[in-house]
């Protein structure tokens, strides 16, 4: 059996434009988020912890949107929709992988912030490397038997319904549309699952933002506040738009899923907040300034001598 994605087939005098504007997001994502890698690596200012799980981080969002843009393309540059079952189960389970992946290391980002401004004169000892690593590996290897475990409960359904996904890729939403029969427990197992993999590590991150604002607000001074509240201010933005967007996707009844919503819904959780946050991270982070300029810098010395 083969699935149809239909993508963007409702928009047929745009596929040109989407296409464009789709290569180009891909090519911002894949830049942005290597030059944080870089910069992280090469500059010794940037040698903390809060930058090693950046870097983590940007790992993780190049990975994230190759499973999905990709796909988007081929869809738009040939007209080909069609999908075998195996390839669409692959694309969803790399897909939760690597999303609740992310869940988990901005918790960890969350974690890191909390401890340098509550408890600013213990945090090297806290956060010492090997304990960045612990954290950075269960992060990325914790969840993966979770997720090949739904994603094979998902695909143990039958799908006599239809056979085209009206989505851009293969997502949870539209695949229970095509289960026939009652998928009231495959739902169920997946609102735990997200409660697990997704809102415990929110819960966590507002915890630890509730300490750190408690913390900033009995600062004496109003520039040691401003000092504090930036340098987590740029983690909070990309949180607020990662899990509100998924949040709104994966906890609306069924019965409300529409394809236009679910479409918009997911373009700002798979794609838009992997473009802006290295924007995000960049402009609002003295430090990463500091380095990309150290870094134009040398390469304009390179190509002179």
């Amino acid at each position: 059996m083969q699935f149809v994605l239909l993508g963007f087939s409702d928009l047929p005098n745009l596929q040109g434009f989407l296409s464009g504007m789709f290569s180009i997001m891909y090519i911002i994502i894949i830049f942005g988020n290597s030059l944080i890698i870089v910069i992280t690596r090469i500059d010794s200012a940037l040698q903390k912890p809060m930058y090693f799980f950046l870097a983590n981080f940007s790992s993780v969002e190049i990975c994230y949107v190759s499973v999905i843009i990709p796909r988007i393309l081929v869809n738009l540059w040939t007209q080909e929709r069609s999908l075998s079952v195996m390839n669409c189960a692959a694309q969803l389970c790399f897909f939760l992988i690597l999303g609740t992946i992310e869940c988990l290391l901005l918790a960890v980002m969350a974690y890191d912030r909390y401890v340098a401004i509550c408890y600013p004169l213990n945090y090297n000892l806290v956060m010492n490397p090997k304990k960045c690593i612990h954290l950075a590996i269960g992060s990325w290897l914790g969840v993966i038997p979770v997720q090949i475990g739904q994603t094979c409960q998902i695909f143990s359904l039958h799908f006599c319904n239809s056979n085209i996904i009206n989505h851009f890729f293969c997502d949870i939403p539209p695949i229970l549309k095509l289960a026939c029969g009652d998928t009231s427990v495959h739902e169920l197992s997946v609102y735990i699952v997200v409660m697990l993999v997704a809102a415990v590590p929110f819960s966590l991150i507002l915890v630890s933002y509730s300490k750190i604002i408690s913390t900033i607000l009995r600062l004496p001074t109003a520039q040691g506040r401003a000092k504090a509240f930036s340098t987590c201010s740029s983690h909070l933005l990309v949180v607020i738009l990662f899990f509100g967007s998924g949040t709104i996707t994966y906890f609306r009844p069924k019965s409300m899923h529409s394809p236009g919503t679910d479409k918009l819904l997911s373009l700002f959780y798979t794609i838009v907040t992997p473009m802006f946050n290295p924007v995000i991270y960049c402009f609002r982070n003295k430090e990463v300034i500091a380095a990309l300029k150290k870094l134009v810098s040398l390469k304009n010395i390179v190509s002179w001598v």
